[in-house]
């Protein structure tokens, strides 16, 4: 799994990395709209879809994704018929005593953090 914050960014991610994760999300919407789905609405209790009625966390954390990830890591469960809505990073997985299978491919999800404009953080330091 990979992620897009604004610490890779100062690692030397463009704004052309970030349009087109942009794009791939877009894409993955409108294609699912093209097949007659709608990718806004929970895929449980389609045909095929294996995982149990559940929001998308982080097995680690137990954190809860939201926002779009919530929609990526959806049709992400469907498109590969995942048994579980619980997600790791690479790192995590070996972390916690796991392995990735060899040709195994992440889903991308989005990272940001908390935007606070420069004259209200300077304001907030003056007070």
């Amino acid at each position: 799994m990979t992620r897009y914050s604004r610490r890779a960014a100062a690692r030397g991610r463009s704004a052309s990395d970030r349009a087109s994760l942009y794009e791939e999300v877009t894409n993955k919407i409108i294609a699912e709209l093209l097949a007659g789905r709608l990718p806004w609405v929970q895929p449980w209790g389609s045909a095929g879809v294996q995982a149990p009625l559940a929001m998308p966390k982080n097995a680690a954390t137990g954190r809860a994704y939201s926002g779009i990830n919530v929609l990526i890591l959806w049709g992400a469960v469907v498109e590969h018929n995942f048994e579980s809505q619980s997600w790791l990073t690479f790192h995590q997985a070996l972390s916690l005593g796991g392995h990735v299978h060899k040709g195994e491919k992440g889903t991308t999800v989005v990272y940001a953090d908390r935007f606070i404009p420069d004259d209200e953080r300077q304001r907030a330091r003056g007070t």
